[in-house]
């Protein structure tokens, strides 16, 4: 299990590491054909910043090659906002004062109808808060048995689960699971996550490789930027990737950088990483590994969207609501974060063709089971 992996690196020496990168270092990694993760490590440090043009264009170039002008496009389907965990910065924490809904499957239907009339979307997030009494297993196998005559594609972004699990939810038609590790940083790991479940550090690491041994056909993979020093966590996550891809290698795989908002209960993000430093990252990730999905969501703002999507970002969501049943249902529930890309999903795509490039709707069918 990537645990054992994990804990022969000491945070603080990887945080000193990188901080030492010279121009040299980013020099040579940009020069490499197989970067490793020392070369990850010097193109996101502060050396790395001053060759924010180069590192653009090779990104370009190694975009270009394996995706060429396409965009993916997704949208989530928030099903519960119950919770029992106590995150001190998700609005869906267990302690906050809100109303809790979770959808009945005939709300899920009416959802899944309210969003095919947005646009031909065909990959689907179902995303959820995590209270297995509630929307466990067994509720997440009979949403996806009402969703999958409307996609073809649906991913879950829930708790972690046993292999068990996601390998009987495969059966009735889930092609992806999304998991955010929130922080490699282990020892200040329970201090963003004091209750619940995901308290567990070593069971929601470790959620990745019972994902591959499930046979998961694509693993989406995420740090929140603004809990502990950038640098350092997605150098853990480029670490966790090499080790998926080894292991697991008929797995697809995708990356998310989610710079975290103000939340419900008054949290605010001890870390703040501007574009640029985003744009490093992004830049820096697909140099590392060409062929990773990078995806951005309505978290970010239209115009740098815009731009990132000519520089290595490939999969992209458009009219999303965070709030469970925010497309018909129950839309004066909490939402998860606010938006910053408010445009319909036709305005987007709108973009993306004036830009020269292609929205994908569907890229993959399981033809046989």
């Amino acid at each position: 299990m990537f645990i054992d992996e994990l804990r022969k690196y000491s945070w603080d020496d990887t945080t000193r590491a990188i901080a030492s990168k010279t121009p040299r270092d980013v020099e040579l990694a940009l020069a490499s054909e197989r970067p490793t993760v020392d070369d990850f490590m010097a193109m996101i440090s502060p050396a790395g910043a001053r060759y924010l043009e180069p590192m653009a264009q090779l990104s370009h170039k190694y975009t270009m090659e394996r995706f060429g002008k396409t965009i993916s496009m997704y949208i989530p389907l928030y099903v519960s906002n119950q919770c029992t965990n106590k995150c001190v910065y998700c609005g869906f924490n267990h302690d906050n004062p809100l109303k809790r809904v979770t959808l009945t499957l005939d709300q899920v239907k009416a959802e899944c109808e309210a969003i095919r009339r947005l646009g031909p979307f065909e990959n689907l997030l179902i995303v959820s808060g995590e209270f297995p009494s509630t929307n466990g297993v067994d509720y997440l196998e009979k949403v996806l048995q009402v969703a999958r005559p409307y996609f073809n594609n649906l991913t879950i972004e829930v708790m972690p689960m046993k292999q068990a699990s996601y390998e009987r939810l495969t059966r009735v038609g889930l092609n992806g699971v999304v998991c955010f590790q929130e922080t490699y940083h282990e020892d200040r790991y329970k201090t963003y996550h004091p209750q619940g479940m995901k308290s567990i550090f070593e069971w929601r690491v470790n959620g990745f490789d019972r994902m591959g041994l499930a046979g998961v056909h694509k693993i989406g993979m995420g740090v929140l930027i603004g809990l502990e020093d950038w640098r350092t966590d997605v150098t853990m996550m480029a670490r966790h990737l090499r080790y998926l891809r080894k292991n697991y290698w008929q797995t697809r795989y995708s990356i998310n950088f989610p710079r975290m908002c103000p939340a419900e209960g008054g949290y605010q993000p001890r870390v703040v990483m501007t574009d640029r430093e985003l744009a490093q990252l992004t830049f820096a990730f697909r140099i590392f590994d060409h062929d990773v999905d990078i995806s951005y969501s309505t978290r970010e703002r239209p115009s740098f969207r815009a731009n990132m999507m000519k520089l290595g970002v490939t999969s992209m969501s458009a009219g999303s609501k965070t709030e469970p049943g925010g497309y018909v249902s129950t839309p004066e529930a909490l939402e998860q974060f606010e938006v910053s890309d408010a445009r319909t999903p036709r305005q987007v795509v709108e973009e993306i063709h004036a830009l020269g490039y292609e929205a994908v709707w569907k890229d993959w069918d399981k033809v046989f089971d």
